[in-house]
C-alpha cells in the first residue's frame, strides 16, 4: 500500500505544474534579482532581494512538501543552526547540544553564544535523556549523531523537553526527511545540512529549518532578513534540482550501506564497526521504531591511524573528502577534526556506486591491512 510519505513523493516533481501557465518553464528558473519593480505602494509583493527571490521560494515549497511544515532556507547547514541560536535564544538561555554530534556546533556555541549570556551544556546521544531538560530553552539533538552514529529516542526527548518548558530542535542532515520524521515524533524544529545528500551533487552549500509552529518560523524569518543570512538563487536552483531524484539516490544508497555493513563487520581488518541497521548495533531497536531504514553512513574502525589513511587512499571508488551524501562514496578520518573517536576511526559515506563494485574496491583496500 503507498503511504503518505510515497504520495508526497510522488507528487514532489508535480508541485510546480499546479502553478505553471501555458509556455512557462517546467524547470525552476533561477531569479538572480536584488530589486524588484515597486511603484507605488510596495506591501503584498516582493520588494528587495534581502527579503525574498523566487527560486528561494520554489525550494521552500518544495522542502515544505516533503517535511509537511514551513520551511526557512539558509545559505549552509551552520547558518541553519546559526538561526536557531540567534532567533530563539536570549541572554540567560541555556541550550542541551550533543556532545558527540557535529563539533562546529559546539564550536559556534562556546565562541559566541557563551560570551553573549547564553549558556551551553553538552550530553552524550546515547544518554541524552539522562538528567532532564529542566533549565532550558532549546534542546538540539542530532540521531544518528554525526560522525559515531549513536541515536536518541525522539519521542522520549520531545515529551520530556517539553514537560521541562523547552524547545526541541533536531539536526536530521544524515537522515533526510525521507529517512526520518522529527516533527512526526514531537520536535518543534527540524534543522539539517542540504548541503549533503538532499543536494547530493557535492557542488553547492544549503541549509533549512522546518517548524510547524508559525510563530517560531517568522521569528526565524525575521532573523535571516535582519542578519542578512540569504542563500543564492543559483544554489537554491542546484538544491531544488538535487531534491528531486533524492528519493532514488537516498533508496540506493542506503540499499547499499545496508548490504555493505556486515562484509565491512567481518573483515578481519576491521576491529569495530557501527550502522544502525545491524542487529548487534547498539541503535538497532530504536532505529527500527523511529526511523525508516538505517542511513547511508557506515562507522568503521581500523587499527591505527596509518591504517586507516591507507586504507581511504587506496581505494579506488572513495572520494578522499570531509562532507558526505554524495553521489560518490566518500570516506574521512574523524579524529583529525578532533572527534572524541578513535585515531583509527572512518566516516563511509556510501554512494550511488554498483553495490558489488563498491565492496570489491573497498575489499581490495582493506585486504592488506588485515595481512
Amino acid at each position: 500500500m503507498t503511504d503518505a510519505l510515497d504520495r508526497r513523493l510522488a507528487r514532489l516533481s508535480h508541485l510546480r505544474r499546479e502553478a505553471l501557465s501555458p509556455g512557462d518553464p517546467v524547470a525552476l528558473p533561477i531569479v538572480p534579482a536584488s530589486m524588484y519593480h515597486l511603484p507605488g505602494d510596495p506591501a503584498g509583493v516582493r520588494q528587495y532581494g534581502r527579503f525574498a527571490n523566487p527560486t528561494t521560494e520554489g525550494l521552500e515549497d518544495a522542502l515544505g512538501h516533503l517535511e509537511e511544515a514551513a520551511v526557512v532556507a539558509l545559505p549552509s547547514g551552520m547558518a541553519a543552526i546559526a538561526a536557531l541560536f540567534y532567533g530563539l535564544l536570549a541572554t540567560g538561555d541555556r541550550v542541551l547540544l550533543p556532545s558527540d554530534g557535529y563539533y562546529t556546533t559546539r564550536r559556534l556555541a562556546e565562541r559566541f553564544l557563551a560570551p553573549m549570556g547564553v549558556a551551553c551544556d553538552t550530553r552524550p546521544t546515547a544518554a541524552f535523556l539522562d538528567g532532564g531538560f529542566d533549565g532550558y530553552r532549546l534542546v538540539l539533538a542530532e540521531t544518528p549523531a554525526n560522525p559515531g552514529l549513536d541515536l536518541c529516542d525522539i519521542a522520549a526527548v520531545a515529551e520530556a523537553a517539553h514537560a521541562a518548558g523547552a524547545l526541541l530542535a533536531v539536526d536530521n542532515t544524515t537522515m533526510t526527511p525521507l529517512g526520518q520524521r522529527p516533527l512526526d515524533l514531537g520536535a518543534d524544529l527540524v534543522v539539517a545540512s542540504d548541503t549533503k545528500a538532499l543536494n547530493g551533487h557535492s557542488d553547492a552549500l544549503y541549509g533549512h529549518v522546518a517548524a510547524r509552529d508559525g510563530a517560531l518560523i517568522d521569528r526565524l524569518r525575521d532573523w535571516r532578513t535582519l542578519a542578512g543570512a540569504v542563500p543564492g538563487p543559483f544554489e537554491g536552483w542546484q538544491v531544488h534540482r538535487g531534491l528531486e531524484t533524492l528519493e532514488v539516490r537516498f533508496a540506493r544508497m542506503c540499499a547499499t550501506a545496508e548490504a555493505l555493513a556486515p562484509r565491512l563487520a567481518a573483515h578481519p581488518a576491521v576491529t569495530a564497526l557501527r550502522y544502525p541497521g545491524l542487529p548487534q548495533d547498539p541503535g538497532h531497536a530504536l532505529a527500527g521504531r523511529q526511523m525508516r531504514c538505517y542511513g547511508f553512513l557506515i562507522g568503521l574502525t581500523l587499527a591505527s591511524r596509518r591504517a586507516a589513511d591507507a586504507f581511504i587512499e587506496r581505494c579506488t571508488l572513495i572520494q578522499p573528502a570531509t562532507s558526505f551524501g554524495g553521489v560518490h562514496s566518500s570516506a574521512e578520518r574523524r579524529a583529525r577534526w578532533g572527534d572524541a573517536v578513535p585515531e583509527g576511526f572512518v566516516r563511509l559515506s556510501v554512494g550511488c556506486e554498483p553495490a558489488e563494485a563498491l565492496w570489491a574496491a573497498l575489499e581490495a583496500a582493506l585486504d592488506p591491512l588485515a595481512a
